[in-house]
C-alpha cells in the first residue's frame, strides 16, 4: 500500500510539472530611435496559425473603464479596450471640455461640464480611438481596442512580460502613437517560444523627435466600474 501510494505521489508530482510547464513567457523591450525605454508601447501576441495555437479564454463580461479629465489632460493617456468594453468620459477639472473623435473604430463628440461624465460608449470592433478636446487643443488620450489574447502595454521602463504563452509561433506586434510619420502603423517582429522557455525581445521604433509620451504623464490605469 505504501509502495502504491508513494507512485501515486510521484505521478502526481510529474503531472503538476507539466501542467506549469506547458505556457512560456515572453518578455518584450521596446525602445525609441535612440535606444531608450518607451513607454505607452502597446504589445500584442497573435499566433502564426490560430488553428494550431491554443489562446487563453478573453473576459467572458465586458468592462467599463474611466478615461478621467484632470489638469488639463486626459488620464490615462493610453487605456487598452476588448471589443464590447464601454468607456466613461469624466470631467474632474474646473472647466469644461468637448471630448471628440473623428476615429473610424468609434466618432462621437459632447460638452462636459466639471463634475460631469459622459454615458459610457460601447467599442465595438478593434482598432485605436484617438480622441481630443476642441477647447484644449493639448489634450489626448487614445484607446486601444483590440480581441488579441495577450496584450500589455509598457510601463516608464518600456517592458512588456507576457504569461502563459503555448509553444509555437507568434507575431509580435508593437504599435505607439508617436511613432514617426511615413513608418508603418504596427511595428512586427516573430517569436518561436518553445514549451518551458523564457524569452526576451528587443523590438525598436522610430519615433517623432516631439514625442509627447517624454511629458511627465500619470501612467496609471483607468479604474473599473
Amino acid at each position: 500500500m505504501r509502495v502504491l501510494q508513494r507512485w501515486i505521489g510521484v505521478i502526481a508530482f510529474a503531472s503538476g510539472l507539466c501542467a506549469t510547464a506547458s505556457a512560456a513567457e515572453l518578455n518584450v523591450r521596446v525602445s525609441d530611435n535612440h535606444g531608450h525605454p518607451l513607454a505607452d508601447a502597446v504589445v500584442t501576441l497573435v499566433p502564426q496559425n490560430a488553428a494550431h495555437s491554443p489562446a487563453p479564454k478573453l473576459p467572458s463580461a465586458p468592462r467599463t473603464k474611466i478615461i478621467d479629465q484632470k489638469d488639463e489632460m486626459f488620464v490615462p493617456y493610453i487605456e487598452i479596450f476588448r471589443p464590447g468594453d464601454k468607456v466613461l468620459f469624466r470631467n474632474s477639472d474646473q472647466t469644461r471640455h468637448d471630448v471628440y473623435s473623428f476615429s473610424p473604430t468609434k466618432s462621437f463628440e459632447f460638452v462636459l461640464v466639471p463634475g460631469e461624465s459622459s454615458k459610457p460608449l460601447e467599442l465595438d470592433q478593434n482598432g485605436v480611438v484617438a480622441v481630443g478636446c476642441n477647447i484644449h487643443d493639448q489634450m489626448i488620450t487614445y484607446l486601444f481596442v483590440s480581441d488579441a489574447a495577450w496584450i500589455e502595454r509598457s510601463g516608464v521602463d518600456g517592458r512588456v512580460r507576457l504569461r502563459d504563452v503555448p509553444a509555437g509561433a507568434w507575431n509580435v506586434r508593437v504599435w505607439h502613437p508617436d511613432q514617426r510619420p511615413g513608418t508603418a502603423n504596427v511595428v512586427q517582429a516573430t517569436a518561436i517560444m518553445n514549451a518551458t522557455e523564457s524569452k526576451t525581445l528587443t523590438i525598436a521604433m522610430a519615433t517623432s523627435q516631439d514625442s509627447q509620451h517624454v511629458v511627465d504623464r500619470p501612467h496609471a490605469r483607468a479604474s473599473s466600474l
